[in-house]
């Protein structure tokens, strides 16, 4: 009998179990569980499982001192790619519109390098860190903190949707089991176990974000952390993190140095939007952020956005508080 029995009687119960009990409700349990036929119903729901004790079963996670006791698993892709290098990008729900571009920004960098994108599913960083590893055209990993049958939360069923399409969404815990506050910082060393590096967007000082990157630190995995204002509560996590020795995040090529990567040169992409609308408010002459407001009859919120991905993307820089078009 393999893990699944395991699998199947934490969700029976409501229990979180990580070895087979050596109870005898367990054993009750364990001597009526038909195996064969529980693949199969998880196969009509379209659902894989990998055990602990399978080849396929994730090295990395795996090597964690509390792994599960497997992977339920859906999506197109294959359980390969479980065990292929990847980052996890995580950060705050509630998250500002710099921490969404530049969690976007990494991201598509990363899968763009030929790295697996993993995170949460969440709002705020964590599906920005999705999206951005789609529009590179690459694969992202969704772990659930709930049955991996779920969207969660329900507004990002789409983005789910196109998560499952080329990558998977996982979740220890089986089709059918509600989502609990419990069950998501057990699901952060999930994500931080199936990666050598973890990156913090923005955190604040008791986000869940840092639930994952403690559980990066103790097993020996490489933490990144992205610098914030200091007067910023969305910050005060993630630089409380530089504070202890995480590594300063500044471009992707701090994430992928880890890897011994490098960036790969995207074709020009046609912009539009804000974006278009400030490069060519620079084109002719360099400008402030407030003037770029006045310029373009753009929002602030809106401006500074635009600058952080048109900044991150290479096309602006910075030099004493003015913005210019970057040389081509």
């Amino acid at each position: 009998m393999t893990d699944l029995v395991v699998s199947a009687y934490a969700a029976a119960t409501g229990a979180y179990v990580l070895e087979r009990p050596r109870s005898e409700r367990f054993a009750t349990f364990a001597a009526a569980f038909d195996e064969r036929a529980e693949r199969a119903r998880l196969r009509g729901l379209g659902i894989r499982y990998v055990g602990r004790s399978e080849p396929a079963f994730p090295p990395l996670l795996g090597a964690i001192h509390d792994p599960p006791p497997g992977l339920y698993v859906r999506g197109e892709g294959a359980l390969e790619l479980l065990s292929r290098p990847a980052v996890a990008i995580v950060g705050a729900r509630a998250c500002s519109g710099y921490g969404r571009a530049v969690a976007r920004t990494l991201a598509r960098d990363a899968a763009a390098a030929g790295l697996v994108v993993v995170s949460g599913l969440a709002r705020g960083v964590d599906g920005e860190a999705h999206r951005g590893a789609l529009d590179a055209g690459g694969i992202t990993v969704a772990v659930l903190g709930c049955g991996v049958d779920r969207d969660y939360p329900a507004s990002h069923a789409e983005l789910a949707r196109r998560v499952a399409a080329e990558g998977l969404v996982v979740s220890e815990y089986a089709p059918g089991v509600e989502p609990a506050p419990w069950r998501f910082p057990a699901r952060n060393r999930i994500v931080a176990g199936l990666c050598a590096a973890t990156v913090v967007v923005e955190a604040r000082e008791r986000s869940g974000a840092l639930i994952t990157a403690d559980f990066a630190l103790e097993e020996g995995r490489e933490v990144l952390a992205v610098p914030g204002e200091i007067t910023a509560s969305l910050s005060a996590g993630s630089n409380a993190l530089l504070r202890l020795g995480a590594t300063p995040l500044l471009s992707a090529d701090d994430l992928l140095g880890v890897y011994g990567l490098e960036r790969v040169a995207e074709p020009p992409r046609a912009l539009e939007g804000p974006g278009a609308t400030v490069l060519a408010a620079l084109a002719d002459e360099p400008a402030a952020p407030d003037q770029l407001v006045r310029r373009t009859g753009l929002g602030p919120a809106a401006v500074a956005v635009a600058l952080t991905e048109l900044e991150l993307a290479g096309l602006v820089a910075l030099d004493a508080g003015v913005y210019r078009a970057a040389s081509p």
